[in-house]
């Protein structure tokens, strides 16, 4: 008989908290999202209630929105995320440390070795997300007059994970022998020059770091449109997805899962994880009424930009009282675009009502107490919604102790969860198997 299911958790830590009045909240850290102390004790936090991994997104641009917005952001200013994992590697043991890299802005040979570098500096805990990248002042940073059409730049994501993964697979496992008396350091016949020439990408190779603890990092991915399915189920250990209805979440897992099973993947070789606001009360009154004086702390500016931001479409000339408008297609995030639509439209909202949920976060939220999060976390696991959760965090550091201190134990006693890490890699916790080297058997 099959071992129960389990959840897996990972925590969403960039910016550290999804909300746009976060950093307002009585009791939070203004400077959360730039203040390395803070985002040190977050992460032992998450270790020591036995997540998965955190996760930190990454802007290549200051968000595109007015002036009169953007200054109430808390997302303005950052830390590189490469520089930050791994520092905090360096202060944690366990937890998984996931970070976004850009295929449409980066080169193949520069993420594959920063990768590699990361997942041995954590002894093989490192999982890249991979991204296109949607904002278009994006490409203003890279010698770019304009962003690259949707379905080119996820032609070039497939391309791009087929080099990366095969600049990781350079050597073979056991190619370094550093053997004093000969004077050996490697065998040259366990090193494999790449020399890739596709459409996009042009890459000689090899790597010059060693195949990693985990063979590859894992693959992350979060596109929810049909290229990124697609890539998904061709490529991904690991999908963050955005669905705001249990519905949603069953149609997108078999969805993917079934793609997989199509081209000949496992699909328990791939776990779905929908991020997740949770907004955690002694009664569901009181968690209703924190979420309540949260949302009161999002000023309109922000939350009519927040609404162009995921239309991909000014919205600013909208009439506050009235429906939503028809919105032209744009070059930007088709599937944000989509939910967005569709949310207005399920629910009647006007474009101010639509606006204010947007301008402090419109997805999918557990509002309650410790049982009745754990309730629907088990719910969505047991009806194939999800494989666990990336949690996102309310206010810091209050929503992440209450998660921490009151939700897991709920689900631990449930058998939910683990009461331990059960391996010393993010592949091993996640129950992913290490990948064959292609090119040495």
């Amino acid at each position: 008989m099959p071992a129960p299911r389990q959840l897996h958790l990972g925590a969403f830590m960039r910016p550290v908290s999804i909300h746009t009045g976060a950093w307002r909240y009585p009791g939070a850290y203004p400077d959360a999202n730039f203040n390395f102390g803070h985002l040190k004790r977050f992460a032992q936090k998450l270790e020591a209630g036995k997540f998965d991994a955190l996760f930190m997104a990454d802007h290549l641009a200051v968000l595109n929105m007015p002036v009169e917005a953007l200054k109430r952001s808390h997302t303005v200013t950052s830390f590189e995320p490469f520089t930050l994992l791994s520092a905090l590697a360096s202060v944690t043991e366990h937890i998984g440390l996931v970070a976004t890299a850009s295929t449409t802005f980066d080169a193949a040979y520069h993420i594959a070795r920063r990768f590699a570098s990361l997942d041995h500096i954590s002894g093989g805990r490192a999982g890249w997300n991979i991204v296109t990248t949607s904002n278009p002042d994006a490409a203003l940073n890279f010698g770019l007059d304009e962003h690259m059409d949707h379905g080119e730049r996820y032609d070039r994501a497939r391309e791009f994970y087929d080099v990366v993964t095969g600049l990781w697979d350079s050597f073979a496992d056991d190619a370094f022998i550093r053997d004093r008396e000969s004077g050996l350091f490697f065998d040259p016949e366990k090193m494999h020059v790449l020399a890739h020439k596709g459409e996009h990408l042009s890459v000689r190779g090899p790597l010059n770091i060693a195949r990693t603890p985990q063979g590859w990092p894992v693959i992350v991915q979060a596109g929810a449109s049909e290229p990124g399915r697609q890539l998904a189920a061709e490529t991904a250990e690991l999908v963050f997805a955005a669905h705001r209805t249990l519905d949603a979440g069953q149609a997108f897992y078999a969805d993917v899962k079934g793609r997989m099973e199509a081209i000949g993947r496992n699909p328990d070789h791939l776990k779905i994880l929908p991020g997740v606001l949770t907004v955690v009360g002694d009664t569901v009154e009181e968690a209703q009424e924190k979420r309540a004086l949260l949302d009161s702390f999002v000023h309109y500016d922000s939350a009519i930009a927040s609404l162009s931001i995921a239309l991909g479409h000014d919205a600013s000339g909208f009439d506050p009282d009235g429906p939503l408008p028809e919105i032209p297609e744009t070059n930007q995030s088709k599937s944000g675009r989509e939910r967005t639509i569709e949310l207005a439209r399920r629910e009647n909202l006007t474009v101010r009502q639509l606006a204010q949920r947007l301008g402090g976060y419109g997805g999918l939220a557990f509002v309650g107490t410790p049982e009745t999060i754990a309730d629907s976390m088990e719910e969505w696991l047991t009806t194939r919604g999800s494989d666990g959760f990336n949690v996102m965090f309310p206010y810091l550091p209050e929503g992440l102790d209450d998660f921490v201190d009151k939700v897991v134990p709920v689900l631990q006693r449930r058998g939910l969860f683990r009461t331990e890490y059960t391996g010393k890699t993010l592949r091993e916790n996640l129950g992913l198997p290490r990948p064959a080297n292609r090119f040495f058997a």
